[in-house]
Parts: structure tokens; sequence; C-alpha cells
């Protein structure tokens, strides 16, 4: 049981942190081709729709987009959740 749970903290903390290059890809221009445009788009198809279902919810303010560190919070929040399951 430990094993598992300690499997999905680390799949949830990788997780994470495709959220954050995906941000950070996001403030980059990139042009049409490329490696990193590939990366991008790949991280886009993985991230983009667990991010957007709190974009629904959250407006964009002042031109900026929360969602993904709302998306980032609950994904804390679950990982204290599989923490709770061991205590």
């Amino acid at each position: 049981m430990l094993a598992v749970i300690s499997f999905l903290m680390k799949v949830l903390d990788f997780y994470e942190l495709l959220i954050v290059v995906w941000v950070i890809l996001s403030w980059i221009p990139l042009s049409g081709d490329g490696l990193i445009s590939d990366v991008a788009g790949a991280l886009d198809r993985i991230v983009r729709p667990y991010v957007d279902i709190f974009r629904r919810f959250i407006p964009a303010l002042g031109g900026l987009d929360f969602s993904p560190v709302i998306a980032m919070v609950i994904l804390e929040v679950a990982k204290r959740g599989l923490v709770g399951i061991l205590i």
C-alpha cells in the first residue's frame, strides 16, 4: 500500500512539474516548428485538459490566468489526502 501511494505522489509531483514547464513555455514566443514547439505542443495536450477544468470557473483577472495555480493547489490537496490515508 505504501509503495502505491508513494508512486502516486511521485506521479502528482511530476504532473506539477509539467504544469510549471507548460506555464513557462506559454510565456515564450514560439515559431511553428522546432523541438521546443513540439515539446510545448505535447505539454499542451497533457496539461490543458486538467487546467481547463479550473479555467471554466476562474476567469482571467487583469489578463492573468490563475487557473494553473489553482490546479497545482488541488494537486497538493490530493497529495495531502494520500498522506492522510497512511496516517
